[in-house]
Order: C-alpha cells, then sequence, then structure tokens
C-alpha cells in the first residue's frame, strides 16, 4: 500500500478542477490518445452543455510508480451530496481556490466536510495567470478559513502550489512560472500519506453506484478493511441493519480512464464490484462470516421540495414516449438509487408526487436528464422544507455572497433586502464589490434572473444552506401577471403586433398553442387573456395602414430552471422532449376564476 495515494479534488464551481484533473492525465500519458482542448471527464451532455461537473468521477494515474487514484467532484452547493459520500474514499485532498476569487462559499462547505473526516489538504491557488488575481491574499484568507473551521494543527500545516491548470503548470512560486504540472504529483506524494493496512475481515464501503446495460448496477467503493477476493462469500449489510447473502462475479480497479479485471483488492485500494444485487449506497461488503457494517454515510436533509405530476395538457403524448405516473414514478425511484440527496413521495393527488431536493439546479438536472430520455411531466412550484423545530416553525437560511460591479451595488442590495436578505459584509474586490448577505431560501427563489437583469449579467452569484431559523415573514415573489392564451391554434404575428404594448412574448409566431398556455408575460400585475390566433381578414377594400408589416420584438426564452423560478402557485411547467411550456394548472378561465373566488358560508 506504500504505492497508493487516494486524493478527491474540492473546490467551488468553475474553479479549475476538472481542468487540472484533465491535465494530469495528459501529463501522465494516459491521455497521449485523447484529443487536446477537449475535457476528457465532463462526458455527460448536461455537463458539456453548462461547464459544470454533476457526478463525481474515479481515475487513476501513476507517476513514479505511484498509484494515485483521483476523485473529480461537483462544485456546485446543489450536488453537495455527491461531495460528501466521495470524500469516505479519500485520504488527502486538493483543494483548489481561484487566484482571484478566493474562498467562495462552496469552498467552505466541502473544507469543513474534508476537515471533519480528518483528511490532509493540500492548498492549490489556480488561475494565478488572471487579471488582478491576488495569491498571497488567497494564501491568507485559506489559512484563516481553515482556522475558523477548527483545522487541527496537523491540517493547518499544509502545502501550497501555485499555478494556472488551464495553461499547464503547477509550481512554489506564482511569479516564476514552471515548465509542467509535475511539482503537484510530487507533493501528493510526499504529503498524502498512503492507506493505512487494517488487517482482518473484509469491509467495504458502496459510496458511488455505475450502471452499464451489458453487466447492470456496478457498486463502487474503497477496501476499508482486510482483501476483496472473487470467490470469497460475502454478505451485504444494508442501512437498516439487515443482512443479506451474496456473491461477487467480477472485480475492477481503476486504470487511467477506464477498469482493469482483478482477481483481488487489497486493502485501501478503491475498486468496482459486479454481480451483487439489490444494493444501495451506503451498504457494506463484508467476508460471510463476520457481517460488521461500517458507519453510515451522513447525507444533510434536502431544503426544496416540487411537485412532479403527468402532463395532461392538451398535447399530451404528442413529444413523449413515457407519459404515464407509473413511468414516472419508476423513473424517479431509479434516481433515488444513485442520487442520495434526492427523496420522494407520493402526493396528496393521485398521479403526483412530491420530490425532495437540495435545489432548484439539482432538481432541474433530473428533469433535464428525465427529458432527455423522453419523458413528459409537469412541475409544480418549487417550495422550501419548512421544518417545526421546538415547537418553532423554521425555514432554511442560506449564505449568499454576490460579486458585482459598484455601479450595480446598490440595486443588488435593494433587490435582496426587500427579500429578507441581511447585508453582513461589503468591501471592495479588485474593479467589483464582493457583497455577503444571509437569506432565507425562499428569497432567493426566483432571484437569480432578477439579479443577472439588475447587473447587465455581471454579476458572479453563489450560495450553500446554512442552518435552520424561525421564520422571516412574508417575502414579496413575482410583481407582474402573464398573459394567458383564449383559445387553441397557431400564434399570429398579426394578433402578436397588436398586444406588443401589453407586455413581452415568451413565443415566436406561428407556434402552436392551447387555452390555458401562459405566452408571455403582462406589465401590470394581473393575468391578461389574450386572443393571439386572431388572423388578418382579407377583403377588396383598402384602407390607409392597413398594409403595414408586424413589426414583433424578440420572444423572452427562459432556460428550464428559469421557467421553475417563475411560476406562482396557480402555474405549472409542462416538460416534454422537444418543448418547455408554462401553463395555468386550470386551462379555461372560468375555471379559475372559480377556484379563486371566495367561497360563501352558510350559516
Amino acid at each position: 500500500m506504500i504505492n497508493i495515494r487516494n486524493v478527491a479534488v474540492i473546490a467551488h464551481v468553475d474553479h479549475g478542477k476538472t481542468t487540472l484533473t484533465d491535465k494530469l492525465i495528459h501529463f501522465c500519458k494516459d491521455g497521449e490518445k485523447l484529443p487536446e482542448g477537449d475535457l476528457i471527464l465532463d462526458n455527460n451532455d448536461l455537463e458539456k452543455e453548462r461547464g459544470i461537473t454533476i457526478f463525481a468521477k474515479n481515475i487513476t494515474v501513476n507517476y513514479k510508480g505511484v498509484k494515485i487514484n483521483l476523485i473529480d467532484t461537483p462544485g456546485h452547493a446543489d450536488f453537495g451530496g455527491e461531495v460528501e459520500r466521495v470524500l469516505n474514499m479519500a485520504d488527502g485532498v486538493l483543494l483548489l481556490v481561484d487566484a482571484f476569487e478566493g474562498p467562495m462559499p462552496q469552498t467552505r462547505y466541502v473544507l469543513h466536510k474534508a476537515l471533519e473526516l480528518g483528511l490532509k489538504p493540500i492548498v492549490v491557488v489556480n488561475k494565478v495567470d488572471k487579471e488582478n488575481c491576488r495569491p498571497d491574499e488567497v494564501h491568507e484568507a485559506v489559512f484563516e478559513l481553515m482556522f475558523n473551521l477548527d483545522a487541527s494543527e496537523e491540517q493547518l500545516d499544509f502545502q501550497t502550489v501555485y499555478g494556472s491548470a488551464k495553461q499547464n503548470w503547477m509550481g512554489s512560486d506564482w511569479k516564476n512560472p514552471a515548465t509542467d504540472i509535475s511539482h503537484l504529483l510530487d507533493v501528493i506524494i510526499d504529503n498524502i500519506q498512503p492507506p493505512a493496512v487494517n488487517e482482518g475481515p473484509l469491509q467495504m464501503q458502496i459510496t458511488t453506484i455505475d450502471f452499464t446495460s451489458y453487466v447492470g448496477r456496478i457498486a463502487i467503493g474503497r477496501v476499508h478493511r482486510g482483501e476483496f477476493a472473487i470467490g470469497t462469500p460475502l454478505s451485504l449489510v444494508k442501512r437498516d441493519g439487515s443482512v443479506v447473502r451474496t456473491k461477487a462475479k467480477e472485480l475492477f480497479v481503476f486504470n487511467g480512464l477506464g477498469k482493469q479485471k482483478v482477481d483481488s483488492v487489497s486493502c485501501g485500494d478503491l475498486c468496482a464490484v459486479t454481480g451483487i444485487t439489490d444494493f444501495e449506497i451506503g451498504d457494506t461488503i463484508c467476508h460471510f462470516e463476520n457481517a460488521e457494517a461500517l458507519p453510515a454515510i451522513p447525507i444533510d436533509e434536502p431544503t426544496m421540495s416540487m411537485l412532479f405530476t403527468i402532463n395532461n395538457s392538451p398535447f399530451f403524448g404528442k413529444e413523449g414516449d413515457f407519459v404515464t405516473s407509473r413511468h414516472i414514478k419508476e423513473r424517479l425511484e431509479k434516481e433515488t438509487e444513485r442520487n442520495l440527496a434526492l427523496r420522494v413521495e407520493q402526493s396528496d393527488t393521485p398521479d403526483a408526487f412530491n420530490v425532495f431536493g437540495r435545489g432548484i439546479l439539482h432538481l432541474s438536472v433530473v428533469v433535464e436528464t428525465m427529458r432527455r430520455e423522453g419523458y413528459e411531466l409537469q412541475l409544480g412550484k418549487p417550495r422550501v422544507i419548512i421544518k417545526e423545530i421546538d415547537g418553532v416553525k423554521c425555514e432554511p437560511m442560506e449564505s449568499l455572497t454576490i460579486d458585482v460591479p459598484e455601479q450595480y451595488s446598490g440595486k443588488v442590495i435593494e433587490a435582496l433586502t426587500r427579500r429578507k436578505g441581511d447585508l453582513h459584509i461589503m468591501e471592495p474586490k479588485g474593479d467589483l464589490i464582493h457583497l455577503e448577505f444571509e437569506i432565507p431560501s425562499r428569497g432567493l427563489i426566483g432571484m437569480r434572473t432578477v439579479l443577472m437583469n439588475l447587473s447587465a449579467g455581471e454579476a458572479i452569484i453563489a450560495h450553500r444552506f446554512d442552518r435552520f431559523e424561525p421564520l422571516k415573514g412574508e417575502i414579496p415573489s413575482r410583481n407582474k401577471g402573464v398573459m394567458v392564451a383564449m383559445e387553441q391554434g397557431n400564434a399570429f404575428a398579426y394578433a402578436m403586433d397588436k398586444l406588443q404594448d401589453r407586455g413581452k412574448f415568451f413565443i415566436s409566431p406561428q407556434t402552436e398553442i392551447y387555452e390555458g398556455q401562459i405566452v408571455g408575460e403582462n406589465n401590470r400585475d394581473n393575468d391578461l387573456v389574450v386572443n393571439l390566433t386572431k388572423s388578418k381578414k382579407l377583403s377588396n377594400m383598402r384602407s390607409s395602414g392597413a398594409d403595414d408589416k408586424a413589426k414583433l420584438a424578440p420572444p423572452t426564452i427562459f432556460s428550464l430552471e428559469e421557467c421553475m423560478e417563475y411560476i406562482a402557485e396557480d402555474e405549472y411547467v409542462e416538460v416534454t422532449p422537444k418543448n418547455i411550456r408554462l401553463r395555468k394548472i386550470y386551462l379555461n378561465e372560468n375555471d379559475r376564476k372559480r377556484a379563486t373566488a371566495p367561497k360563501l358560508v352558510m350559516n
């Protein structure tokens, strides 16, 4: 075991984890046949499109005869469930910090988890080629952060490496760029301890689940004790304490970007096992005669819930392959096997499910994945989870940081204080103003779009769940009504042109619409029912102005997350493989009036 190092790469979103891991693969010659310039690890379509890591990944590089198991982790707070469990496989962490931005909310979150587990950190100050970078100040800020998180003396005595993953160099001095990335690999070998050798019967905890259509589900984890050999009779200890006899069919270790089949795996190494049935993340694989479970992986509670229901719009079944509640239920249950931070419950109404997750992004990735697989469904407005603590109703609070140009800071502060945000820190940071708020999760729903509009798209926004606090009272939500289609048909430019001064549209001309579909935003705070299917009547009479061409402003196109944040309580997001539409729950105008009318009470 002298020649193994297990290292997790952790950082705030977009600080360069995946780029650095890719450069390490290329340097160690495991990636020489792969195209330069492409991120090898972000191979999922959603990851490529969004430029973020969603799923943790295991790879291995060999350097100077040492096998280094690298675990690339997501940086976004909504995928913290992925980070928590993979840290159990590591003996040390590479903490990446942007040389300009310094420690951010997610840096604090993942570092806190790593320090709690007793992992030794190596700090990598990345992007030192950036303008206005401040590597020395960032180094001090990381030390201060570790001290505040009660790091041990050994953890505080960390090594710092400076460099630019994009420019492919790492060194001990940021003012003198190195020629390659080897310095970082030397620091890993010298500073991170090889895994401890624990003698005794086999113990391996399942921390990740992989899947292939050939062999089915694959259990991935680290051998904590003993040796794992093919042919050994096994017991699977479930999270609830029950024990099931099982058998492994094949055993793999990680090698480069792939897996290598082996007959046995030593204590401390990471491996993948096939043939074991009916397992979940957190279960322990043990020797048959010694069914002793490892402590369960603690997972932070979800903070947000959302209603998932079948699509019952007039366009039901036209674009998707899986449309029934049985399909949706089976797919969500399958998702909970891999996605530990996700929970699914049957709703009060049939054909609907309450899905609990870490945040809008976490839930939207699940929805986007389902939509691409051919599912049709509808989503209700996201709601934060209210907990009762000592008889007091409490809601989740978040730490929010915003870096914004100075000329927009006043508007940003005003918008957030209206949403019950408390400003704690305001300081200059290069050309930007750095703001730190404490704000209820409710106040953040729909806030990203508002802040981007207020700052002309220049705000850098990050937030993470902090704790539960007593309810802060009423928070103002969307202050504008919507334009709702009156009847089904094609939207005509002639009709849209006449309504342009009433608001902005979400659809283009010639889009097929139905009664009750939301087609735009009203300038006022009430909903407006409009007829967009009215075409120009042709006659043999001429009049001045009748032949003017319609000039329409481009429609506002929302992303899935923006749709989820935009809708009100009486609205749904309709999601199909080809389209995302907004609609009223009650499509008919009279039904909507009936549902909102005050009920008469008879004496």
